[in-house]
């Protein structure tokens, strides 16, 4: 113990089924009670199996949040021992959780932060709500809030560098780069500026970026009839086959880790499309826990938590 007083350090993200018996009540709870059928959660297993039985999200949130109160506890001027903890909105540890746990080992004070670049009332207010509820529940501890990292500097220099990589070699006429980001209901995001920060987001990386040819996609929309936002990810990677492009750079720029959003449905759904369409396949590695990231989410805890002092 050092003696200092203590911060934690909240990052809360969507949370992923720990093994294939999981899925099943994990889909139910994204599905907020709708039973889910037979069919769709086969599917959702079988997307499941072939990344591994088990989604790696809570790991690696894990590891972020420890990488993050580590960089923060490494100043020596560092006002707080800052204690890394993790809560999700739809599997164990639940946000509520996690807030009950932070009581308990009396932690007073906390700053949270949504895991994901975009943050708006429909893609991610709910989280809030399932903190709110729970500081209500437990009577603490006091929780402020990050803000959205997208238009941060160090974020867009760091997608910027990830797809400068793949882009070595590479002719840039010939390459489509895809900024693809988690799709949301049409007729729920109406007046909410969800899809126009991701395009802000997407145009800020290729200022840094310079020319080259890039388009902005949504991936993974539920099932139903309802109308989603698009264009989808894998139609856009087929008209660039139609255009004439040789290769696709798929850039996960919506999500802050892997999970099965990026290891299924691009890392194998939309790999394989793009051979059907007889393109190059690339796509940048996600945020996780590199080092840039981690000091830019260190930045932003340091300077709130501080920022009275």
């Amino acid at each position: 113990m050092s003696g200092k007083p203590v911060k934690g350090i909240f990052l809360m993200a969507f949370g992923g089924a720990d093994s294939i018996e999981s899925v099943e009540p994990f889909v139910k709870n994204v599905l907020k009670g709708r039973i889910p059928t037979p069919e769709l959660v086969e599917k959702a297993r079988e997307r499941y199996r072939l990344i591994g039985g088990r989604s790696p999200l809570l790991d690696i949130t894990n590891a972020q949040a420890k990488a993050i109160a580590d960089l923060l506890n490494s100043d020596p001027e560092a006002r707080y021992e800052y204690r890394p903890f993790v809560g999700m909105r739809y599997w164990h540890p639940y946000i509520a959780e996690t807030v009950g746990r932070m009581k308990a080992e009396g932690v007073n004070e906390a700053i949270a932060v949504i895991m994901s670049p975009f943050i708006s009332l429909v893609a991610t207010g709910a989280y809030i709500e399932d903190l709110e509820a729970a500081v209500g529940l437990h009577g603490g501890p006091f929780v402020e809030m990050l803000g959205s990292f997208h238009m941060e500097r160090a974020f867009r220099d760091l997608v910027a560098d990830n797809i400068e990589k793949e882009l070595a070699g590479a002719d840039r006429k010939d390459t489509l780069i895809i900024f693809s980001s988690h799709s949301l209901p049409a007729v729920a995001v109406e007046g909410d500026p969800y899809e126009m920060i991701v395009r802000q987001a997407s145009d800020f990386v290729m200022e840094k970026l310079g020319k080259a040819d890039f388009k902005v996609a949504f991936q993974s929309k539920g099932a139903g009839p309802r109308q989603w936002i698009g264009p989808e990810t894998e139609s856009v990677i087929e008209e660039a086959a139609k255009k004439g492009k040789k290769r696709v750079i798929v850039v996960p720029i919506g999500f802050a880790a892997d999970h099965v959003e990026t290891l299924y449905d691009i890392d194998i759904l939309f790999k394989g499309k793009a051979a059907e369409n007889g393109l190059e396949f690339r796509r940048t590695p996600s945020l996780n826990t590199d080092p840039r990231f981690i000091a830019l989410l260190a930045g932003m805890f340091k300077k709130v938590a501080e920022k009275k002092q």
